[in-house]
This record gives structure tokens, C-alpha cells and sequence, in this order.
């Protein structure tokens, strides 16, 4: 994939209408937020959302904080029980992420979610990530928009000096006014729990590293059946997942494309689990970029529990 010219335009309706365009394409757009600058993609499209992966270099699939316009829409994607509605009516919109349970029927990428089955929500208060959030009429997944590892970009030039060349457009709303990432709380039965301290003072039973939250990846989703790397023919008793010349009883992607093979990851995982052999099988995935932040997820779910 070519590295496309990035351009930078400051905040306008023209800018916004640019962005929604290079969005509906199914390519990432930097975006100001009241916290952080944002890497932003259709979070419907897996393989927009293999893009963002593709531009930070991030290391492996952690779940991804999703924006969304208002608490309506958030309750299209995600269940909101009391504490959850309590909490959002509270802090939203504002610099608060919470965890929720998935509803099966949201249409979200699985790789949003890296495989499991809560969801991070967060409705923004700036008004260039709302005013895009309106033009797309989708939900935005939105990690920080800077280069895996390095730090988040609280100014257009920031985001430019970490991902120029790597993605096409940088909305400019200036400075952001908050400056560090997001409150994170899960809200999926009983009290809350605090994931990540942010602006917002949140007052949670107990605080936790889990793997719910955006950026503290411990061992995300794993099958419940052995799984084995690096296969090129099944077992009698395994459920093949092939890549490139490995066929399979599916593909992550039969040409060997890792964009398409991030976008399909979780989902063949689950069908391989639910699958009546005991087994899986997944072929070599060569490569540098997203091949290697596939392997490294595969690794994870294939390590002894």
C-alpha cells in the first residue's frame, strides 16, 4: 500500500465533509477530541479498522474505545444497565469511556472489540469529532492518534510529526482542551469499576488493570480449544484456518492480504470455537505490520491457561 500525502485542514464544515468522504471510503481520519487527537474510522468496516492498526504500527489488537454521537446511540450498540445510564447521563458527553456488554445485533467489526463480548463507549464533547460523528451517521472507533508506543498527540502537529505519510487527512481543531486520555469504567453488573483514571473523578468499588480496557492488553480472547500456529494441512480432528497458498475449511484471506486477514481475526476465531472439532489450526502468517500484530494476538490465544 502506497503512503498516502497528509494533509491537514483546519476545522470548517468543508474539513468535515472531507473527513466524512475519506471515512465512508473506509480510511482513518485524525481528529481533535476534548482529550486527545483520535485516529477515526467506521468501526462497522473491519478492514477501516485494520487501517488504524496499519498506521500506528500498534503492536497487537487491543480493544478500541468507540464514539458515538449521543447516549441513544450508545444504547444501540451496547447494554446500559442503571449504574451504567447513571453514569453516562452524569459525564456525557465528556472524557468518560465506559465498558458495557456488546449487543450481539450492534454490527460492530469484531476487531473493535479484539473478541469480546464488552464494548468501550464514549460519546465526545468536542465539536469537530461530533459535527463527523453527524456527517458519517456511524460509530467511530478512535484510538489516539499517534504511533504505537510513543505519545499521544494533543496537537494537529503532533499527530503529523508521529503519522505523516501514513494516513491521508489531520483535522485541525487546535489544542485539545483536556490533554490526557479518558476515564475508563466498566459498567457490566454490579458496581462499577474504575480501568483507567482520566479527567473525570469517577467513584468506583474497586480499581482495576483488566482486559476490558483500551491499552492494558493482558491475554484478550482465546478459543476455548488448543490451538495450533503455523499449520499447513489439518489434523483429522481440526478446524484448519488457512492464509495465502494455506487453504482451509475458511481463510483469513486467501490472497495473503493482512488487512483483510485483521478484519476477518476474532470472527473466524469464534467460528472456529463453535465449530464441532475439537481443535484449531491456523496457517503461517508471514510478514511485518499488521502480519505481525495478527501472529503476536495468535500467540496469545494459543498460550497454556
Amino acid at each position: 500500500m502506497a503512503s498516502p500525502v497528509t494533509r491537514t485542514l483546519r476545522f470548517s464544515p468543508a474539513a468535515i465533509a472531507e473527513a466524512a468522504r475519506l471515512i465512508a471510503a473506509g480510511e482513518p481520519v485524525a481528529m481533535p477530541t476534548e482529550t486527545v487527537y483520535g485516529l477515526a474510522a467506521d468501526a462497522t468496516n473491519g478492514e477501516a479498522v485494520a487501517l488504524i492498526y496499519a498506521a500506528k504500527g500498534r503492536p497487537s489488537f487491543n480493544p478500541l474505545i468507540v464514539h458515538v454521537a449521543d447516549l441513544a446511540a450508545a444504547e444501540g450498540i451496547g447494554v446500559f444497565d442503571e449504574t451504567a445510564r447513571a453514569l453516562a447521563e452524569a459525564h456525557w458527553p465528556g472524557p468518560l469511556t465506559l465498558v458495557v456488554p456488546l449487543r450481539e445485533d450492534a454490527g460492530i467489526a469484531p476487531l473493535v472489540t479484539a473478541g469480546l463480548a464488552t464494548i468501550a463507549l464514549r460519546v465526545p464533547a468536542h465539536p469537530a469529532m461530533q459535527a463527523l460523528l453527524a456527517a458519517t451517521g456511524k460509530p467511530l472507533a478512535a484510538p489516539s492518534a499517534n504511533a504505537s508506543g510513543k505519545i499521544s498527540a494533543t496537537r494537529a502537529d503532533h499527530v503529523r510529526a508521529s503519522l505523516g505519510g501514513r494516513i491521508a487527512l489531520i483535522i485541525d481543531g487546535g489544542p485539545c482542551s483536556q490533554g490526557i486520555e479518558s476515564t475508563i469504567v466498566a459498567a457490566t453488573g454490579g458496581a462499577p469499576r474504575l480501568l483507567r483514571r482520566g479527567p473525570i473523578e469517577i467513584d468506583a468499588a474497586e480499581e482495576t488493570r483488566g482486559i476490558e480496557a483500551p491499552g492494558q492488553l493482558a491475554s484478550h480472547y482465546a478459543p476455548s480449544k488448543p490451538l495450533r500456529l503455523d499449520a499447513t494441512t489439518a489434523e483429522p480432528d481440526e478446524y484448519l484456518i488457512g492464509f495465502g497458498p494455506v487453504t482451509g475449511t475458511t481463510s483469513l484471506s486467501p490472497s495473503g492480504d493482512p488487512i483483510e486477514a485483521a478484519a476477518q481475526l476474532f470472527d473466524l476465531l469464534h467460528q472456529a470455537d463453535a465449530a464441532p472439532e475439537p481443535r484449531i489450526a491456523v496457517a503461517p502468517v508471514a510478514g511485518d505490520g499488521l502480519a505481525a500484530a495478527i501472529r503476536d494476538r495468535l500467540s496469545r490465544a494459543a498460550a497454556p491457561r
